[in-house]
């Protein structure tokens, strides 16, 4: 994870325990969910292991029912990254799942009955050295003013919180989740001013491909922008490894996430002269990704702008009438033609 040498992010509690901490320090840890039934472990461990491959710090399964909670013991010995069990209604799934291992678990206090399951959960977190992640949300408590809605999310939250810290509990993490993203960001926005417990950030239900990416982005990258979030999830009707590359890719462009390479390209007009701009900008991106270059790359279609909006850029190139500049830092340093341009920029980038 990076931590920007010119921005500080505001320090919240530090919760930890023995396989994972949150809060403090600089970084965002990344999260999705797995697609699968938890009791088919061996979907589940391929699934938690290619989305840590590709970046996830943490996974959450579903536990609905004594097989997905069992299925945790085997699962955790066969992957490396914290498991979050995701629970609802039934209290004893929490405290078994607890029982097998997992790093956190997730609750919505307000799908389940009565304080009693609650205080049974709180006080096996206690003994497993567990942390809880609060979960309010829109869809698991009553909203009596739907003007007042992220006004009434941070309320309930702040309640559970009383409630967790009377029983001397305080490994909590918080998130406060509509599938609005304007409530979402208000919410956590007043939440960050009465409470310095981390924050899991998420538009919950925002959708597939675009739709979902846009929404989500809205709500959260302001959010990123104030230093609030701790762990984001971007919740889209889709697998778990582009909810991680769309992570990735957001906390990249905010400086938080370093090691990913940045491209500049133009959107081409009637001024481009050459061709491919966009599959040559395509294959730039995914070189620099397999040869591990985290640098900033231009790729444009004419002169007009290229070199001049290119020039922040580590190296980069601007269409010239079927062929290419090639300019580091702003300078020219060769003219390429179309089809030997891609062998002519990649040679550059690996001696950058």
């Amino acid at each position: 994870m990076y931590n920007s040498a010119m921005h500080k992010r505001y320090e919240t509690k530090l919760i930890k325990n023995k396989s994972i901490s949150f809060g403090k320090s600089n970084d965002v840890l990344i999260q999705s969910m797995c697609t699968y039934k938890t009791s088919d472990i061996e979907n589940v461990i391929k699934q938690i292991n290619l989305a840590a491959k590709h970046g996830a710090n943490l996974m959450r399964i579903s536990v609905l029912d004594e097989a997905d909670a069992e299925a945790i013991k085997e699962i955790k010995s066969k992957t490396k990254i914290p498991l979050v069990a995701d629970i609802h209604f039934d209290y004893k799934l929490a405290l078994l799942s607890m029982s097998n291992g997992v790093d956190k678990i997730r609750i919505n206090p307000g799908n389940l009955k009565n304080k009693n399951e609650l205080i049974s959960i709180i006080k096996k977190a206690k003994e497993t050295d567990t942390i809880i992640r609060i979960g309010v949300n829109t869809g698991s408590i009553e909203i009596k003013n739907f003007n007042q809605e992220a006004e009434e999310l941070v309320q309930q939250a702040l309640n559970y919180i009383s409630f967790f810290e009377d029983q001397h509990f305080n490994k909590i993490v918080v998130s406060l989740k509509s599938s609005n993203p304007i409530v979402t960001k208000k919410a956590n926005e007043l939440f960050a001013v009465k409470s310095d417990y981390p924050l899991h950030i998420g538009v919950t239900e925002s959708g597939y491909d675009e739709i979902g990416i846009i929404k989500s982005v809205a709500g959260l990258a302001p959010l990123l922008i104030e230093d609030i979030g701790n762990t984001i999830r971007i919740s889209l009707t889709k697998d778990p490894i582009k909810e991680i590359e769309t992570c990735k890719r957001l906390l990249h462009e905010l400086n938080l996430y370093k090691n990913l390479p940045t491209i500049i390209s133009c959107p081409t007009c009637g001024r481009c002269k050459v061709t491919n701009i966009k599959q040559i900008s395509k294959k730039v991106y995914k070189y620099c990704l397999k040869h591990k270059k985290y640098i900033t790359v231009a790729v444009m279609g004419c002169i007009v702008n290229g070199i001049g909006e290119g020039k922040n850029a580590d190296i980069g190139i601007a269409g010239a009438d079927k062929k290419f500049i090639i300019f580091k830092k702003g300078k020219q340093i060769k003219i390429s033609n179309e089809n030997d341009v891609l062998n002519d920029l990649f040679k550059e980038i690996d001696t950058f």
